[in-house]
């Protein structure tokens, strides 16, 4: 017990360091872009016809007078206090723009992880145990095809077919336009969820895959699978006790590991459907040079990465006693 909370303490030190650099490079990023607050936002036009005070009111608004030095620590003294500041283009507090986008990519996040997760591990094992025969061509080519694939132009090939051909699925937004919110159910967002939810598992499927098959194949060709062979017990069983048992490990590191690839593939997702996520929210941010929101979404989504991770880190010694016992001894 002592060693895990070391281990976890020392978890959270690096959590921290590694929130404050991704804070610092992407402030570095945007003080970097070309993209002007001002004409971004408010048009050259519209400029051109405003008084110096008026402008001077704009630049002091989007914190274009302020020093980069000062801007960054004035906004990381907020951020120790709890305070994420104010989204500039939403005009509401940061944390509160970002909770509700959380809301409703996380069902769709989780959904797609699940499922990839499951899948993958599934494929993975199967291409192992028929390794060299057609499955394992099959489950190959597929991972390979997929692996080369863009997430956006699977995106949008599946809106093509299954929602302007076929015209099964909504083609976007996360619930039917015009409608009433009280008025929408559960069935209307799952319908809605189904295309960018399907899209992100595919393209996530293809690593889990093609490193379970690998440790697959290395577990059935050791010696105590041999030796179970030699003593009568049957292929299913040999898989089932000590294939998955053996590749339950490295899938559950790669499982918590795809995290960040599903949070990267959501941003251009729900662009592509039009999904008001957080991956849409940090597309706008970064466009519209909204600072405070686009940092507020960067620390936050770097953390679950890194909250996924720990979480893989300390389910080990549940999963494999070896590590348990070896952390005991430590």
């Amino acid at each position: 017990m002592k060693h895990r909370l070391q281990f976890t303490g020392k978890k959270l030190i690096r959590m921290a360091l590694l929130l404050l650099g991704v804070s610092i490079v992407t402030f570095l990023l945007m003080c970097a872009s070309p993209l002007d607050p001002l004409q971004t936002n408010v048009g050259q036009a519209a400029l051109g016809t405003m008084s110096p005070e008026q402008i001077a009111k704009l630049e002091a608004y989007w914190g274009v007078d302020t020093p980069p030095l000062t801007r960054y620590l004035g906004w990381l003294s907020d951020v120790l206090k709890g305070d994420f500041g104010t989204s500039l283009l939403y005009r509401q507090p940061v944390i509160s723009v970002i909770g509700q986008r959380l809301v409703s990519s996380f069902w769709l996040l989780l959904s797609a992880w699940v499922i990839s997760g499951v899948l993958g591990l599934a494929m993975g094992v199967i291409a192992g145990a028929f390794r060299g025969r057609w499955p394992d061509r099959l489950i190959r080519g597929y991972c390979f095809l997929i692996s080369s694939t863009p997430a956006f132009w699977l995106a949008i090939l599946l809106l093509l077919i299954f929602a302007v051909w076929l015209g099964w699925l909504p083609v976007g937004l996360s619930v039917p336009a015009g409608m009433d919110a009280a008025a929408v159910t559960a069935a209307d967002r799952l319908r809605h969820a189904i295309l960018p939810a399907l899209t992100l598992s595919i393209t996530g499927v293809a690593n889990i895959a093609l490193h379970t098959r690998e440790k697959m194949i290395d577990v059935l060709e050791s010696d105590y699978v041999l030796f179970a062979r030699a003593r009568g017990e049957s292929e299913i069983s040999i898989i089932l006790r000590h294939g998955l048992r053996n590749v339950a490990l490295p899938a559950l590191t790669l499982q918590f590991a795809s995290v960040s690839e599903i949070i990267g593939g959501s941003v251009l997702v729900e662009q592509v459907f039009s999904y008001p996520g957080l991956g849409q929210a940090a597309v706008t941010a970064g466009l519209g040079s909204d600072l405070p929101l686009l940092l507020g979404i960067t620390v936050v989504t770097a953390a679950i990465v890194f909250a996924g991770n720990l979480i893989a880190d300390l389910l080990y010694g549940v999963i494999d006693p070896k590590i348990r016992k070896g952390a005991a001894r430590g």
